[in-house]
């Protein structure tokens, strides 16, 4: 007769944040953020940062783009209800 043992429960790490995470962040902040800067802090090339705005607009967020001295700024409007 053999007894199995038990693993003792431990609590769940909490998820790594992801690219989206961080993204969703960027256009949070006040003033919002430029594709260029986005790029920059995600290492995604202008069309895959592009790809993710219209992702998150599928998702239900309202991402408003302000235009001033030539450069296109994003930021979130308003959330999907929960």
């Amino acid at each position: 007769m053999t007894k199995s043992k038990s693993k003792p429960v431990t609590p769940k790490a909490q998820p790594a944040e992801t690219k989206k995470d961080r993204l969703i962040a960027l256009l949070r902040r006040e003033g919002g953020a430029t594709i260029s800067d986005i790029a920059e802090a995600l290492a995604w090339l202008p069309h895959t940062t592009r790809a993710m705005l219209t992702g998150l607009r599928k998702e239900g967020l309202v991402i408003a783009k302000t235009s001033a001295d030539g450069v296109s700024r994003y930021s979130i409007m308003s959330e999907p209800a929960a």
